[in-house]
């Protein structure tokens, strides 16, 4: 008889549908296990599931969780399972590899990768003069060049929408966690990132202006987005963007390149900051074998290029990174080129980066109110993941 296993996955709509396509070919593929995927976009539901009677057999998160989850007993190692099948992981991307472990085990695969660039309108920059930015004193410079504000002070254009600051800091030689796995959240580089936008925006253009015209920003995933409208010039973001580019404003005429690096720092060059989208076997699958045979399916070669082409994410594979199929998406090269630098950055594994991730969240709010100084803000932050760290 086959043996029927739980596959609840967090995508929904197109990307839901794209990897429910995978899901009906590997069933296809064999007549031993019956695979039911339902799109479940329920984070907490999928927690309350990984401790039940009545939980599944396999899905997807990010991996940014391993630690945390691995560290409860709530994921299944998958080592055993790979040592008996011969399961070659020489072809996974060798720090995203390193991802997938904590303490030793290998926890989850990855079917995804993901790295930020910087995005830049190529006629908005040439209209206003200016080159895209290499370092970050171009960047600042680009960022004036390209904000315009009326008579009442009101911004009608940004030069740059806000990034994200754990990624921004790298740029700035910043870390977050060291080599040892203890907190740096007060790292020069990280403040130095913050400072940045503080200067270069929040001060020069002031709090409540930059609030109100980030309010009239249209939805992300729509025509209406900032970037695509010309509300600004500049924005770091992912690859995926390279498909919605093509989807919502094919006739936008732009670029991506590494986000810029301190001036004194050549070192820095092409920095940027690498996750993953992953799957494991909980501890409580009920039929871990048959998880592991689905799984194993899932990051071969062939259905990660299909789901990844299909959501316009980078594959975990380098055996894929040359696929001519990558070809359909205009841009997608600049992040397949990306995954070659040697400043690729990722948080290394700790059970406390949950609420770190929290906590690093509730702080760079702080000091987008310039409630707080980044030095402040970033100290008390300091000690508070170090009592994460020591619990």
């Amino acid at each position: 008889d086959k043996v029927t296993i739980e596959f609840p996955y967090l995508w929904s709509g197109p990307e839901g549908e794209a990897i429910q396509k995978i899901v009906d070919a590997f069933n296809a593929s064999q007549d031993a296990i019956e695979v039911k995927g339902v799109s479940n976009p329920d984070t907490q539901r999928q927690l309350a599931q990984m401790t039940s009677r009545n939980g599944f057999d396999v899905s997807d998160n990010f991996d940014a969780n391993i630690a945390t989850w691995a560290s409860k007993g709530a994921l299944e190692p998958l080592d055993d399972f790979m040592k008996a099948d011969s399961f070659d992981s020489s072809d996974f991307i060798e720090r995203v590899m390193a991802k997938m472990q904590f303490d030793g085990k290998t926890y989850s695969l990855p079917i995804a990768v993901h790295t930020t660039l910087l995005l830049t309108n190529t006629a908005l920059l040439e209209e206003a003069g200016v080159s895209a930015p290499t370092t970050i004193s171009e960047l600042a410079t680009a960022i004036e060049k390209l904000t315009k504000v009326d008579g009442s002070g009101n911004i009608t254009q940004l030069g740059m929408n806000q990034p994200n600051f754990v990624a921004f800091a790298y740029s700035f030689g910043g870390k977050w966690i060291d080599a040892d796995g203890k907190p740096t959240a007060n790292d020069p580089g990280n403040i130095a990132a913050l400072q940045f936008w503080v200067d270069n925006v929040l001060k020069k253009y002031g709090v409540d202006q930059v609030k109100r015209f980030q309010s009239g920003f249209g939805e992300y995933a729509s025509a209406q987005a900032p970037f695509y409208t010309g509300k600004v010039a500049m924005v770091p973001d992912g690859e995926w963007q390279a498909q919605f580019i093509k989807q919502y404003a094919p006739d936008l005429k732009w670029s991506a390149a590494p986000i810029p690096y301190l001036d004194d720092k050549p070192e820095l060059k092409d920095t940027t900051d690498l996750a993953a989208s992953t799957f494991f076997i909980p501890a409580n699958s009920q039929h871990k074998q048959e998880a592991w045979t689905f799984l194993k399916y899932l990051v071969s070669p062939e259905p990660m290029r299909d789901f990844t082409l299909a959501l316009a994410n980078l594959p975990a594979r380098t055996s894929l990174l040359a696929d001519p199929a990558y070809e359909a998406i205009p841009g997608f090269n600049f992040w397949l080129e990306s995954l070659k630098s040697p400043n690729l950055q990722a948080m290394p594994n700790v059970t406390w980066g949950q609420e770190y991730n929290t906590e690093i969240t509730s702080t760079v709010d702080s000091v987008l109110d310039l409630s707080k100084t980044p030095e402040d803000a970033l100290n008390e932050l300091q000690s508070k993941a170090e009592a994460l760290a020591a619990k």
